[in-house]
């Protein structure tokens, strides 16, 4: 396997695309290795690139769409992949793309992706909009998002991100890249993740607007007990029937109480 490097190609990084491209070839076959693409399955990469894993991909499964913001980028990852295999490469914002789209129906999609920095988290949440028709999910992310990504009740870095994306998804940490893989290096370390969405789905939900307004409350004073965060929504007697303490701090709630709480003000009207 051949590691792209910035002395080989042309492109230069840049910032406002939040640009911090792979080219370690350790890191790359690792990353290959956890995601195991095959034949025939439907592979949908975020961001290729310069194509450090998108080449790979294309080989070992012969087709793979692809989601590149950088226009000047398309044309020569096109040229690279030229005879490896079907690249069907759009240049697109993956935050306007419609993942279902590129599947049949009733069809699953494997989705790849080194997200952005500055713009990770929405892309998290547009991906779980569509979770419908998503197998799983391998996304290189800034190591501190996925620590909170994976963070339990009870820690520091338990919040909001941790709760709707556990409560869609089974959250494995893979491994951490170090800063130096990448070129420009960021000034933080990377980490892998998957992210496999649960089927059926583990939680019973009312309302799902509901539930998302009710996480965010709860975090945005993580300080305040539920009682006070959620005044004049939630009253105490819906807290205990949740399982609830009205002293008890968001950081302190498992995915299961805030789903009884959320159901609790559905029921509510």
């Amino acid at each position: 396997m051949q590691a792209i490097s910035a002395k080989n190609h042309p492109h230069r990084p840049r910032k406002r695309f939040g640009q911090h491209f792979l080219q370690d070839p350790q890191a790359i076959a690792r990353i290959l290795e956890a995601i195991r693409p095959k034949p025939g399955e439907h592979l949908v990469e975020i961001g290729p690139g310069r194509g450090a894993i998108t080449l790979e991909l294309l080989r070992r499964a012969g087709s793979l769409d692809a989601i590149e913001l950088d226009r000047d980028l398309v044309e020569p990852l096109r040229q690279r992949c030229a005879g490896l295999g079907e690249l069907r490469l759009q240049q697109a914002d993956a935050l306007r793309v419609e993942l279902c789209a590129l599947v049949p129906s009733g069809e699953r999609l494997r989705l790849i992706g080194n997200l952005p920095y500055n713009i990770s988290t929405p892309l998290l949440f547009r991906f779980l909009e569509q979770r419908a028709c998503i197998q799983d999910m391998h996304l290189l992310l800034q190591r501190e998002v996925v620590e909170r990504i994976a963070a339990q009740p009870g820690t520091k870095t338990y919040g909001r991100l941790s709760v709707m994306v556990q409560t869609d998804c089974q959250v494995e940490k893979l491994f951490s890249i170090p800063a130096e893989a990448f070129s420009p290096p960021p000034k933080v370390d990377s980490a892998f993740l998957r992210l496999r969405p649960w089927d059926p789905p583990r939680y019973s939900l009312k309302d799902r607007e509901i539930y998302s307004k009710l996480v965010a409350q709860a975090f945005a004073h993580r300080r305040k007990t539920l009682r006070n965060a959620l005044r004049g929504w939630v009253n105490e007697a819906q807290l205990l029937r949740a399982g609830i303490q009205g002293e008890q701090r968001a950081e302190e709630i498992d995915i299961s109480h805030f789903i009884a709480l959320a159901n609790e003000i559905a029921a509510a009207g």
